[in-house]
């Protein structure tokens, strides 16, 4: 399914590899005690032993997400539109002698992987830059055994195209129709990538507004119980209005989301 979407955020990411942003940059220093708090396991109600599971790390490719699965014993796919993302996961799984699978892919289109044959689909942030996430869901269900999970993080879909810089010296005004499928683009957060590095253009990133009925209808028209639903927000004590923090704190920017499939879990 290499349409202008695919096209967009594979440039996107590729380019986002090359200057090193925040997603990309494998983690080296992990050890099972570090991977299992990195992941969060116990707090999402995900089954907290993952020893020879089989996980996918849906559109999850930089050699992080991938690394700590792998340390605590999981057998682990990672599919990722960006090459240079998959280059990432096989040099962590390298530096710690462990066995990872990366697949080059959309994640709107799993047919390259074979039904129910994970246990657990642990899905970062990356639904937004798919116009409908129906698309996704339903090939989710195709490959997550009965009684497997999915783990889905993904933009609050309340405050699609709001940031700190829409401060208006009272608030974060919400002014988008609530609309499925809305597009919307706005400059990368500082934190994302170093911006006076030389030579690094990096387009803006291109989001879909998922609306939270789509989401949760979508996943239980496949089959999916909802399990667990946390907003993910920053600390509001001492942080500056118009800032970073202060906006994570007023307007939670994610939403984490378990599902498990079918029947009772096994």
């Amino acid at each position: 399914m290499h349409d202008e979407v695919y096209h967009y955020n594979e440039e996107r990411w590729e380019a986002l590899v090359e200057a090193e942003a925040l997603f990309t940059r494998p983690m080296l220093d992990l050890d099972e005690e570090r991977a299992r708090a990195y992941l969060g396991l116990a707090e999402l109600g995900v089954p907290g032993d993952v020893a020879g599971r089989r996980v996918l790390c849906l559109a999850g490719g930089g050699g992080q997400q991938s690394a700590a699965f792998a340390l605590l014993g999981a057998e682990v796919t990672v599919l990722d539109l960006s090459a240079g993302q998959l280059r990432r996961d096989r040099t962590a799984a390298e530096h710690y002698g462990v066995s990872v699978r990366t697949v080059q892919g959309d994640m709107r289109d799993l047919s390259a992987l074979d039904e129910s044959s994970f246990d657990l689909v642990w899905h970062p942030y990356s639904l937004t830059f798919v116009p409908d996430a129906r698309v996704v869901f339903r090939q989710v269900a195709r490959v997550v055994g009965e009684g497997g999970h999915y783990y889905l993080m993904c933009a609050n879909p309340f405050f699609s195209g709001l940031t700190h810089a829409s401060w208006n010296g009272e608030g974060y005004p919400v002014s988008l129709p609530y609309t499925d499928g809305a597009a919307t683009s706005y400059p990368d957060q500082d934190w994302v990538y170093d911006r006076t590095s030389a030579g690094h253009r990096i387009s803006e990133p291109r989001e879909y507004r998922q609306t939270l009925s789509r989401i949760v209808n979508g996943l239980i028209g496949e089959g999916f119980t909802l399990t667990h639903l946390s907003e993910v927000r920053g600390d509001h004590s001492g942080a500056e209005p118009g800032s970073w923090g202060h906006f994570s704190a007023v307007a939670p920017p994610w939403l984490e989301f378990v599902w498990r499939y079918g029947g009772a879990s096994s």
